[in-house]
Formats: C-alpha cells, sequence, structure tokens
C-alpha cells in the first residue's frame, strides 16, 4: 500500500520552476521585480543618455512628482532636479550639475525637483540620489565612450527635514528665532573674508538691553522670555533684510551690517532702535518700559579681524550704557578701558555719598550738593517753584553730570541712599526759605519701586517740617515697568500723603495715554529736546509742544517747558501756551545761600536775559588736525566746532572761498569752504555737515581707510606752501 502512495505523495509535493534559460523570460522577471519596487514607493529609478537628458524615469516617481512623464523625459537633469544650496548632500558639497558633467560616480546626493517644475500646491519632496556613468569599455576597439548615467532614489524627506530642523537650533536661538552666537559669528567671518581684498565695510552693532534685569526680578523669567520675543520682531522690523540679527544670550544681540559705513545713516538706524524698543511693551496685564544701548564699530577702519571688531563694539557699548544709556556710541581709539573706569567711578560715588551722610568730619567738605533752578510764569516771569537738581564735584576730575553717575547708581543700588540724601537735603533746603515756594525732586524708577519709598517720603516731610503741598516729585515713563498692582498702590500712598506727582520728559520716545488715565498726575514737562528744535521749520517740534500744552490743558493738569535759552524759543512756546518755563533764559541752577539771599531781598520776579535768537551747540575746542590745499598740508589749531562749520587758527592769508580738506584724525576728512578770514584766524563751512557719534561729539560720515591715507601721504607736494604757518598757543 506504501509503495501504491508513493507516486500520488511526489505527485503532491511542490514542483521546482522550470530553469529560466531564455534570456527574454529573464528579463522579463527583472522587470517584473522593478515594477514591483516602485510600486511600492520605496524607491525609483532613472536614466540619462549622453546629453545628459533623462531618458527614463519611473512611473512611481510621476506620480510622486504629481507630473506626466513627457513632462520630464527629454529634459536636461539639471534642469529638473538640484542640490541645496544650503545644505548639500552628505556625501558631497558639490552642485549637481559639476557631478554630472565630471562622470562622477553619485552616492546618495540629496537632490529636489527644481521648485519651478513643481505643480502648484505639491509639498516639496527629498530625495537620495546614486547612479553610475555607462561607459563602453567592453567592446573591442572601444574609446571608453559616455552613454549617460543609470541610476536610482529613495525618498528622504522626513529624514531631511529632521536633519534641517537639527541643524536649524544649532544655529538659531530657540527662544526667538534669531541667529545664534555660533551662526553670526560664522556670518561676520565670512563677511570679512569676502569684503578684504576690495576693503568693503562691514558694521557691527552691539547691543544690551538696559533694566532688563529689573523685569525678570520683579515679573518672573517667564515675563522676561516673551520680552525678549517682542524685542526680536521688533528689531527685525527695523532691521529687515539690510542686515544679519543674533542673539548672544541673556539680553546681548548683535547687527551686521554690510557695506554700510555712512555714520549718519548708522546713527539714524541706531535712533530708530532705541525708540522703538523703548516703546512700552504689553506684557500679560503689566505695562513694561525698557530701553537699550548700541555700540558700532566699522571694518575694516576699525579692524581688520572679528576679534578686533567685537572688542573695539563692546568698547563702544560700554562707553554707550555707562554715559547715560539709550544711547549709541561709534568707537574711536580714544576710548579709555570702561570696566576700569566704571570701577573707579563706583568707588568713587560711594566716597561720595559717605561725604554727605555719617560722620562728615571724616571729609574737607561734602562733594554732593543741590542746587535749584527757577521754575517761572510767562505772564509776570514771577518764580513759581524750584527744580533740585544734584551735583557731584569730585576733589580731582571735577564735576561729574548726573547723566554719567544717577545710572552707576542705579546699577549697584546707591539709588536708594543718594535718592534719600536728595530727597531730604532739598526738603530741609525748602523748609527754610522765607516764601512757601514748590520744590520739585526727581525720583529714579529704581527709588520708586521701593516697597519703603512712600514711607521715605513721609519720614523726610515729617523729619524737614515740609507742608506735603510743597513737594513734587517728578517721575519718568520707567517707573511703569513693574508690577502695575504695587506701582499703583504706590501712587495711592504718595497721593494720600498730599504731594504732587508730575511726568517728566513727557513726549520723548513713546509716552502712552494710558499713563496719564491711570496715574494721578499734577503736571506734564515737556522735555528739552523739543524746545531745541521748535524754531526750525523743518521740524514738528512746536506743534507737539502745542498738543502737550493742550492734552494737560484738558485734563486740568499744569505744564513746565525745559530748557528755553534765547527769546525766539520762549515767543514759540508761549504762542503755543506755556504758562510755566524752566531755562538759562531767565536763571541757571542756584545754591542755596544764593536763593535765601535772593528771598530776603524780595527778588522772586526774574526777567528774561539772553541771546535773541537759540544757535546750535557749537563745541569748544582745543586740538591739533592737519589742513591740506591742492598738494599741501599745513598744520593748525581747531578752536569751535560745530555740525556745519569750525573756526582754526594758525593760517595766514588765507582768502575767502578757497576749498581745504581738514584732516580731522582717525581717517576723518572734511571738505570745507573758507567763509571768513582774519589775521591768523579762519572759519570754515562744511561741504558735508557733520553727524553726532552719540556722545555729543561730532564726526564725519565716511572715513578713509588707512591705505588711502598713506597713499595720499605720498602725492603731496615739496614745492612753496602758499600761506603761512603760523604757531598758535592755549590761551590762559
Amino acid at each position: 500500500m506504501k509503495n501504491l502512495l508513493k507516486p500520488w505523495q511526489a505527485s503532491r509535493r511542490p514542483q521546482p520552476p522550470p530553469p529560466c534559460d531564455d534570456a527574454a523570460d529573464r528579463a522579463q522577471h527583472r522587470a517584473s521585480v522593478f515594477e514591483d519596487i516602485e510600486r511600492g514607493h520605496s524607491g525609483w529609478f532613472w536614466a540619462t543618455d549622453a546629453a545628459g537628458c533623462l531618458s527614463y524615469i519611473s512611473p512611481a516617481a510621476c506620480e510622486r512628482f504629481g507630473l506626466a512623464a513627457e513632462d520630464l523625459i527629454g529634459k536636461p537633469f539639471t534642469s529638473l532636479f538640484e542640490t541645496d544650496p544650503e545644505h548639500p548632500g552628505e556625501r558631497s558639497d558639490r552642485p549637481l550639475q559639476f557631478l554630472l558633467g565630471a562622470h562622477a560616480r553619485l552616492a546618495d546626493v540629496t537632490v529636489r525637483l527644481v521648485p519651478d517644475r513643481c505643480p502648484p500646491g505639491a509639498r516639496p519632496a527629498w530625495w537620495a540620489l546614486s547612479g553610475q556613468p555607462k561607459i563602453d569599455v567592453a567592446r573591442p576597439g572601444s574609446d571608453g565612450a559616455f552613454h549617460g548615467y543609470r541610476g536610482s532614489a529613495r525618498d528622504i524627506t522626513l529624514e531631511y527635514e529632521r536633519r534641517i530642523e537639527d541643524s536649524r537650533l544649532a544655529e538659531f536661538d530657540s527662544l526667538t528665532g534669531l541667529a545664534n552666537r555660533h551662526r553670526i559669528s560664522r556670518r561676520f567671518d565670512a563677511m570679512l573674508a569676502a569684503f578684504k581684498g576690495t576693503l568693503r565695510p562691514v558694521t557691527l552693532m552691539m547691543l544690551d538691553l538696559d533694566r532688563f534685569k529689573q523685569v525678570n526680578d520683579t515679573l518672573g523669567h517667564p515675563a522676561g522670555d516673551e520680552l525678549l520675543r517682542q524685542v526680536a520682531q521688533r528689531l527685525t522690523r527695523v532691521v529687515g533684510t539690510v542686515g544679519d540679527i543674533g542673539r548672544l544670550g541673556g539680553d546681548e544681540f548683535q547687527i551686521l551690517l554690510p557695506d554700510i559705513e555712512d555714520r549718519g545713516k548708522l546713527g539714524e538706524l541706531a535712533d530708530k532702535i532705541i525708540g522703538l524698543v523703548s516703546q512700552p511693551y504689553r506684557i500679560d496685564d503689566n505695562h513694561v518700559v525698557i530701553g537699550v544701548s548700541i555700540g558700532m564699530a566699522i571694518a575694516p577702519f576699525d579692524g581688520g579681524e572679528r576679534e578686533d571688531i567685537v572688542r573695539a563694539a563692546d568698547l563702544a557699548l560700554y562707553a554707550a550704557k555707562h554715559g547715560g544709556r539709550g544711547q549709541f556710541r561709534f568707537y574711536s581709539a580714544d576710548l579709555k578701558d570702561e570696566k576700569e573706569e566704571r570701577r573707579q567711578l563706583e568707588e568713587a560715588l560711594r566716597e561720595a555719598i559717605s561725604s554727605v551722610e555719617g560722620d562728615a568730619d571724616n571729609w574737607d567738605e561734602p562733594q554732593l550738593a543741590m542746587v535749584y533752578q527757577p521754575v517761572v510764569r510767562t505772564d509776570d516771569h514771577v518764580v513759581v517753584g524750584f527744580e533740585a537738581l544734584m551735583r557731584w564735584e569730585h576733589p580731582q576730575r571735577g564735576a561729574i553730570p548726573p547723566s554719567v553717575f544717577i545710572p552707576v547708581a542705579e546699577d549697584t543700588g546707591m539709588i536708594l541712599q543718594l535718592g534719600a540724601w536728595a530727597l531730604r537735603q532739598a526738603a530741609r533746603d525748602a523748609a527754610a526759605w522765607p516764601h512757601p515756594l514748590r520744590i520739585a525732586v526727581n525720583v529714579s524708577a529704581v527709588q520708586f519701586a521701593h516697597p519703603d519709598f512712600p514711607r521715605i517720603v513721609s519720614d523726610v516731610l515729617d523729619s524737614a517740617g515740609l507742608d506735603p503741598e510743597r513737594l513734587e516729585l517728578e517721575l519718568t515713563e520707567s517707573v511703569f515697568m513693574g508690577d502695575s498692582e504695587t506701582t499703583d498702590a504706590a501712587f495711592k500712598a504718595l497721593k494720600a500723603l498730599g504731594v504732587r506727582l508730575a511726568l517728566d520728559d513727557f513726549g520723548t520716545g513713546y509716552s502712552s495715554l494710558s499713563y496719564l488715565r491711570a496715574a494721578p498726575f499734577d503736571k506734564l514737562k515737556v522735555d528739552r529736546s523739543f524746545v531745541d528744535s521748535c524754531t526750525l521749520s523743518d521740524q514738528n517740534s512746536a506743534k507737539i509742544i502745542a498738543a502737550i500744552i493742550g492734552l494737560a490743558d484738558a485734563l486740568g493738569m499744569e505744564t513746565t517747558v525745559e530748557g528755553v535759552e534765547a527769546f525766539d524759543q520762549r515767543d514759540v512756546v508761549c504762542a503755543k501756551g506755556a504758562r510755566f518755563i524752566q531755562g538759562f533764559l531767565y536763571s541757571p541752577p542756584l545754591e542755596q545761600a544764593v536763593l535765601l539771599e535772593r528771598m530776603a531781598a524780595g527778588e522772586l520776579r526774574i526777567p528774561p536775559e539772553g541771546p535773541k535768537r537759540h544757535r546750535p551747540e557749537r563745541r569748544s575746542v582745543y586740538r591739533r588736525i592737519g589742513v591740506i590745499h591742492e598738494d599741501h598740508r599745513y598744520e593748525a589749531l581747531l578752536r569751535n566746532l560745530s555740525a556745519t562749520g569750525a573756526r582754526i587758527e594758525g593760517l595766514v592769508g588765507v582768502p575767502v572761498g578757497t576749498s581745504l580738506v581738514l584732516d580731522l584724525g582717525a581717517g576723518q576728512l572734511a571738505v570745507v569752504t573758507v567763509s571768513r578770514s582774519e589775521d591768523a584766524t579762519i572759519g570754515v563751512e562744511f561741504e558735508t555737515p557733520l553727524v553726532s557719534d552719540g556722545a555729543g561729539g561730532l564726526v564725519t560720515r565716511y572715513r578713509a581707510s588707512s591705505y588711502a591715507l598713506a597713499a595720499a601721504a605720498r602725492m603731496v607736494s615739496t614745492s612753496a606752501p602758499q600761506f603761512l604757518e603760523v604757531e598758535v598757543r592755549k590761551r590762559a
């Protein structure tokens, strides 16, 4: 039986396929394998002819691209596919056209369909392209003719996008989306390397936020993070495509500006950045006000390597921060070691505070003093009050302005001692006046934010015996940067004491009307920056002054206009409705002894006295400069300097109308025309006005490189000079 079943069982076993000896069968089998692979979308195949045109592409690829095969076949391969210029293939950083032209082997080169070929709305896809050149070397007598490429591709879109995201995270700040320190440094190096041969300029701006730490401390780190995001958005809005912006970390930013060296334009851009960043922010339910300081250095004038430019910009930034904040500075070779200067200034300020507090016997005389500038009624020139201003006279350094030492006091916390002393001293002095006039005292935002501030004000009033109605506290917008509930509580406590509140510097920056709605101010003070330009026809300052005065009147507030120094300014502000004026036209700040003497004599009326017209400030200087006429260079003395002209001493016989070039140093060459000539003194007018250096000084818009200066020096002639050069000594 078993033997009978064997043939039947053998017939039931799987039989092996018959041998495929036929070449056509093998080709058909291979084609079916390719079709299975293509239908599985795991990859596709392609081929080109010797001319580089596509001769075959898998139907699956056409389906994936959303294109018909006839739209692709016969087209140059490099017109259909491209490598990513930002992120080339892992195995090669050569462009696809180079690889194909060299008949090189392709191994996982990352490509995509050229965007112009993609159907509208198609999702971009990335492929790892591999291929072998088909070269005929097997046939006898063959010369190795090239017949094109045969290759395959696989979809790596998800892998590629993940890699790009990882790369983005490595080069961009995750909080703000700006370039991080690594990327911005690499960009700077690339610019310097590319521009070095042509001496094209690159400007570096270093930015540091003012009062950012206080936001973190009062509102918390999440609020600080949101603030940084909003700052980044504003910077991007101002800079646009002109430059590259990076966040170095914390509250530090960098901006790279290629091909910009005009210090006038750079100053304007810096002012725009300072203005926009200083505009109030809304963080949750809080109103936040910060500022920004900017330092600038320009390659190749301030250095040729990145480290040199960064160091120069950092020095300029340090000077801007500790010169009053909310300012910009250009680097100059005479900038000192600001960090050492800062350390010495801190020590000197501690000594100055000690000289007016504690044991005064340890000091020859107090270094700090309060002086008082009259506020005058315009109708009859009668004094209605005074503003208390602090003065610091250092034994060796001389007078140090508040714009320098107040930021140091705020950063170190010494402002609490300094501000408390100023309140006490001003209240004591005002209590001694024979007339019950008001006294206004400036209050720092740091001082105002201290929870004990209302109690300190109460103690000062009690100790001095001063009527609260006579004390006016001058605040700036920055008091609103802290917690709104704490700010509101401080306002209520101060008003409960009966003191008056004034909003100082109103109209500068981005003053918000919400301040006036929320805070119980009694007065607005118009900033002197509007008064400086109110007589100029091309400015809107006079209209702004009128608008502020009208707003104050509508809200039942007083208005004081600061900084009036000439009769034409007084005429303008009075025409716009000003009833109270403060400025040098009436009086400079006065010491207490002088005030007491005048009050005792009944001198409470101060008639205006000063220039008829306001002139732009002309700085008194004393330094040697070069004066170039034709091919001669003379040495002369620069005396006075303004944006439009200067006075020069040391040249005799220079006719009016003569064109000269002034060498102001550090590559600053200015073309001028002689407008006045008398003895050894000439007056000149600049062909192009000078611009601000951010520190109250003036600089040329452009600078000549050291190479150009050296070449010009070699061209100086040795023929006889046309003018007589005389020695001028400094007057006693």
